[in-house]
């Protein structure tokens, strides 16, 4: 191993090991992110779902501890990993991420505020880490009795959600494209409480069954279903992201009255489904 590499790894653990007296479970990662131990089940011919109860290392997320041993034991395992995961939804944070990426060509930070403004909520001062990309990744704590879920683009395009079974890449892990780290004024934070409103938004809603278009597609037809399987607290927010993505795929104006019957068979008004959908064609440079 390279000496770059190694001081990469006694970084990565160091900063690991601090992380785990704040009481953040973790588990090495490699260069791309991903778990640096490889599943000891990846050549078993039926592999089942075992989370660690095989008693071997490799299991990714449920790897995830705070015992300083523990987790030395991991990076022995794995002296090639230059960073650390942060696993959500465990006790005492429950830690909740907010990535707002910058990769999809959207304004990830405008839509956040968009949600915030729509939904009467503010994100509270908390530990914000940055991305090499550009990015940004927020820090909420959740109650101990609520399972949020991990979600890619569904509470707005450029807002992905680790949860549950998900992890965060902690600060001062080292990857292909760069080094994540805290922002100033906020490494010495502890996760703040999500916004009730918030916290709302990012709950799966119960399965709900309507209306679907015949006239814009199968794509269509599933931005439309999943506006009607919004609840309250998530209406103006699904269909503003369904219309963004129609938007962006070139079905804007063929999709609005699907949408805002859809809206309306939700429990929003006329007016209020227009606005948003209005809203959404201006976020994504088209003219309602």
């Amino acid at each position: 191993m390279a000496t770059t590499d190694r001081q990469a790894t006694t970084l990565a653990l160091a900063h690991a090991l601090s992380a785990a007296e704040r009481g953040l479970a973790v588990i090495p990662l490699s260069r791309t992110k991903l778990p640096a131990l490889r599943s000891p089940h990846h050549d078993d011919p039926d592999p089942g779902r075992c989370h660690g109860e095989c008693g071997r290392l490799g299991h990714g997320v449920y790897d995830a501890s705070t015992d300083p041993a523990r987790i030395r034991e991991l990076f022995a395992a794995a002296p090639w990993a230059t960073g650390y995961g942060i696993a959500c939804g465990l006790p005492p944070h429950h830690l909740i991420g907010v990535d707002l990426d910058t990769k999809s060509g959207t304004d990830s930070s405008a839509a956040l505020r968009e949600l915030a403004l729509r939904h009467l909520f503010t994100i509270p001062d908390t530990v914000v880490v940055l991305t090499p990309s550009g990015g940004r990744h927020l820090w909420l704590s959740g109650p101990p009795d609520v399972v949020v879920p991990n979600s890619a683009g569904r509470l707005a395009p450029g807002i992905d959600i680790r949860g549950a079974g998900g992890y965060l890449v902690g600060p001062g892990s080292r990857t292909e494209h760069g080094v994540y780290g805290t922002a100033p004024g906020t490494a010495h934070l502890a996760p703040a409480a999500c916004p009730p409103s918030l916290l709302r938004l990012l709950l799966p809603p119960p399965r709900r069954y309507g209306l679907t278009p015949t006239s814009v597609g199968d794509h269509g037809q599933g931005l439309v279903q999943f506006v009607l399987a919004a609840h309250e607290g998530q209406r103006n927010t699904r269909l503003f992201w369904a219309a963004c993505r129609a938007y962006e795929d070139g079905i804007g104006p063929a999709l609005v009255a699907p949408l805002v019957e859809a809206a309306l068979n939700t429990g929003l008004t006329e007016r209020e489904a227009r606005a948003t959908i209005a809203s959404a064609a201006r976020m994504t440079g088209h003219r309602p």
